[in-house]
């Protein structure tokens, strides 16, 4: 490398490097300006560098003037190339960021979809963030509505459980006052009648407050192996009395091999969940039905306990309430075609405690319309598979 070359060298990084400084001060004084402002004043910085350099050469007589006129032609024409793609670009990256913080303030106020970005070209990283805010969105409005949901199903239970303690209440303080006042004469039938209503009011309240305490996510009991199995004959014995009561036959099938049908949990939560079932399909079976209660093991290991009754089928509408907090379908319905009324004790909460405690078990609840009624079907995971509380 000649004199001449290193000199031409060293003036191109001189003023290259001055042109750097100028350009960021000029950066710094624009730092809270417009992207496409601080794009463009990027794209101009080289350009200018490299007419300062070139500018300098002719001077000291390094480039003919012929020459150094081709070169400034050239540099005039990429830097307009370089202006024009930058100015495209500044409008992608603004339109692209103004979209994304139009849909963050929109965020916290509408849950609606806005749609795809409005300009198709923006980079992909703001492609990628407008992506996750709709996600976003999504997410916050599913919670929306499982909010209001379950808002919803507050008020019912309130109003159902208004209802259901004042009844009674009021026949309480009825039968009293007829007893203070000896106007009753069967004073013992007056009080086994309290005796039956002050049941029902206590079964009301253990369902709430077993409803509350797996509401509440309290801390895992202490679980073992159950047999489903065994469970299913346990629950058919118990509720023996009430089905012949109502004229209804408690039929329990399983596997004919020597699987217990074992599952991990809790002996007293699993069969008050089962126990609900099994009474809610005795109360909406008509006489001369059959409860059918099926314990399987399923393909993938799991253990399904299935309860079918007669009851004439739910409506499809009212198949994903039917879990819901206080929710009873159409009071107007006959026993005989619905099963919605779902509480243990008559207050709808039967079927929402079943739920809470089949969850809890890292399992599934389902219902399912069958010829001639419904089927309740509870899927578990296998012993051996962690479960946690």
């Amino acid at each position: 490398m000649n004199r001449d070359q290193v000199t031409i060298l060293a003036l191109t990084a001189l003023w290259t490097l001055v042109v750097g400084a100028i350009g960021a001060a000029v950066l710094w004084q624009f730092r809270r300006r417009s992207l496409r402002v601080t794009i463009i004043v990027v794209a101009l910085a080289p350009l200018a560098a490299a007419l300062a350099a070139v500018g300098q050469s002719v001077r000291a007589m390094f480039i003919s003037a012929h020459d150094s006129l081709v070169v400034l032609w050239t540099l005039a024409f990429s830097g307009l190339l370089g202006l024009a793609m930058s100015v495209v670009l500044a409008h992608w990256i603004s339109a692209g960021s103004r979209d994304v913080g139009r849909r963050l303030r929109d965020l916290g106020t509408s849950y609606e979809s806005v749609g795809v970005a409005t300009n198709g070209n923006v980079p992909a990283e703001l492609a990628d963030l407008t992506d996750e805010l709709e996600s976003t969105r999504s997410r916050l409005a599913a919670s929306r509505e499982r909010e209001r949901a379950l808002e919803s199903s507050r008020r019912e239970l309130v109003a159902f459980m208004s209802h259901d303690l004042r009844t009674p209440l009021a026949g309480l303080r009825a039968l009293s006052e007829g007893l203070e006042d000896g106007v009753i004469e069967d004073a013992p039938g007056a009080l086994r009648q309290m005796r039956t209503t002050v049941d029902r009011m206590t079964g009301l309240v253990d369902d709430l407050f077993e409803l509350s305490r797996l509401s509440a996510a309290p801390p895992p009991r202490r679980r073992s192996a159950v047999s489903l199995r065994e469970l299913a004959d346990d629950v058919a014995g118990e509720t023996s009395e009430h089905a012949r009561a109502k004229g209804v036959t408690v039929a329990v099938t399983a596997p004919a091999d020597e699987d217990r049908l074992a599952v991990h949990g809790d002996a007293d939560e699993l069969t008050r969940a089962v126990t609900n079932l099994v009474g809610n399909a005795i109360r909406h079976t008509a006489p001369g039905g059959t409860v059918k209660v099926a314990v399987d093991r399923e393909a993938d290991g799991r253990v399904r306990l299935a309860v079918t009754d007669g009851c004439g089928g739910i409506p499809t509408d009212d198949l994903e309430r039917v879990f819901d907090i206080g929710w009873r379908g159409d009071e107007q319905r006959t026993p005989a075609t619905t099963s919605a009324d779902s509480g243990s004790s008559g207050g709808g909460l039967g079927l929402a405690i079943a739920r809470g405690v089949v969850e809890s078990h890292e399992g599934t609840i389902a219902v399912n319309n069958v010829p001639g009624g419904c089927a309740f079907s509870i899927d578990l995971p296998q012993v051996n598979t962690p479960v946690s509380g």
